[in-house]
């Protein structure tokens, strides 16, 4: 037993794709669904241990999201890539950065270099918008790096021909928007206690993983527990789809916690 190893909480602030649950204008009947557990924020979670709390991805529900958990205060932000439903939340961090001044926020060259375009007002040293939030930010690449006494271990995986940074933490992954991912890397994800992955839809889709590859990449790394993310509509019904799946493979939904 591994006494320095954390306790690691975590919390799905969100598990829909980009246009979340219900989808909107849409008479599908699971964006119909009266279950909340149908009902999804995009995809983002929050990890914490000891005093410390650190959000994955800061998309446009944050608000909402912090809100709803009465989260009270944050460490940082790690950010998988720069499309808008992992990333349109930045401002949405100034409550935070009021209490801690500079916001470290993890991210790729790639990644900042489009937030600086989007958030000019944030990050411009001359004309800085006086009420925007303060954040510092730490490039990530292949190498591991420290947050508060954990190792993370950045994990590169393909969205289609992009390439999105997932996040080993301790023995927890967060894998989003995942169509593939080199032998390499897959490395780094051996023993894993739990595994959060994506699984879109039933059918294929051009830069995810359905519903079959997903439970494929679970088969291949054999993680303890796996919980399936950034879901759409078109997987199903949270109920009929949970009762499918294999032993400790499960659908998160939002507000879901557990413990690592």
């Amino acid at each position: 037993m591994n006494l320095d190893k954390k306790l690691l909480k975590i919390t799905f602030l969100g598990t829909g794709t980009s246009q979340g649950i219900p989808m909107i204008a849409s008479k599908d009947p699971v964006c119909l669904s009266n279950d909340i557990k149908d009902k999804r924020l995009r995809s983002s979670i929050l990890i914490s241990w000891d005093d410390c709390a650190y959000v994955i991805d800061c998309g446009p529900d944050f608000r909402q999201q912090m809100l709803r958990e009465n989260v009270q205060s944050i460490n940082g932000v790690l950010f998988t890539h720069e499309h808008s439903d992992h990333t349109a939340g930045l401002d949405d961090l100034r409550p935070f950065c009021y209490q801690i001044g500079e916001m470290p926020i993890y991210l790729d060259k790639r990644t900042l270099q489009s937030l600086e375009q989007r958030f000019q007002y944030i990050f411009s040293k001359e004309n800085r918008y006086p009420g925007a939030p303060s954040v510092t930010p730490f490039l990530v690449d292949e190498s591991q790096f420290s947050i508060q006494d954990v190792v993370v271990t950045p994990i590169e995986v393909l969205h289609g021909n992009l390439p999105v940074t997932g996040y080993r933490i301790e023995d927890v992954a967060y894998l989003t928007d995942v169509k593939s991912i080199e032998a390499k890397e897959k490395e780094k994800l051996k023993k894993l206690d739990v595994l959060i992955v994506n699984a879109l839809r039933i059918e294929a889709h051009p830069t995810h993983f359905n519903l079959e590859e997903a439970l494929d990449f679970v088969k291949e790394l054999k993680p303890k527990k796996t919980y399936f993310t950034h879901i759409s509509h078109k997987l199903g019904f949270h109920e009929a789809v949970s009762k499918k799946l294999p032993k400790n493979v499960f659908l998160a939904y939002d507000g879901l916690k557990i413990e690592v």
